[in-house]
């Protein structure tokens, strides 16, 4: 069996001269820890949604226009991107992140492989896991006080998902 990694290495661009690559899948689910392996791998960058400020109310699908704009329009042109990074601690921009043209850019978080994009991805990712072992995980990164923002922001995934159809275009699931 080919692993990721060489898999993506073989593609060919989608992303003007960038195979872009997508993991995706609900909150809690591993999305971080598969991406930041996949590209150490590749040895690549790795871009995280949670990078970008995200209003809990304006759901999964509210981040993504700044993604497209500083990063992937530039990078489908051939020119570089790069964005400022949102310190969520300190509420407020923090440094630059320069995202050059490479081979390979991994892109991660909740949202990242939708089907408005599709075009750009050379390789979708799915990563899953039970709803009682990811509200763990967040609860236990975030604090218990956030439990029932949590517990909407799921609803909405699984509304955005369902409506996406993301898990269905995957080239690879993976269960954490």
């Amino acid at each position: 069996m080919i692993e990721p990694a060489e898999r993506i290495r073989r593609l060919r661009p989608s992303c003007g001269p960038v195979r872009l690559v997508a993991v995706d899948g609900p909150a809690g689910a591993g999305k971080t820890t598969f991406a930041n392996r996949l590209a150490a791998d590749l040895g690549c960058q790795v871009v995280h949604s949670d990078d970008f400020p995200v209003p809990w109310e304006e759901g999964p699908g509210a981040w993504f226009h700044a993604l497209e704009a500083q990063v992937l329009e530039p990078l489908r042109n051939g020119l570089p991107g790069g964005f400022r990074r949102y310190d969520w601690v300190r509420g407020t921009y923090a440094e630059e992140v320069a995202v050059p043209v490479a081979p390979v850019l991994v892109v991660e978080g909740v949202g990242t492989a939708r089907v408005s994009a599709a075009e750009l991805l050379a390789y979708v990712v799915w990563v899953e896991a039970g709803e009682t072992v990811r509200l763990r995980r967040v609860l236990e990164r975030d604090g218990p006080e956030l439990e029932r923002r949590w517990r909407d922001w799921f609803k909405a995934e699984q509304a955005w998902f369902a409506a996406d159809r993301t898990r269905e275009r995957a080239d690879l699931v993976v269960e954490t």
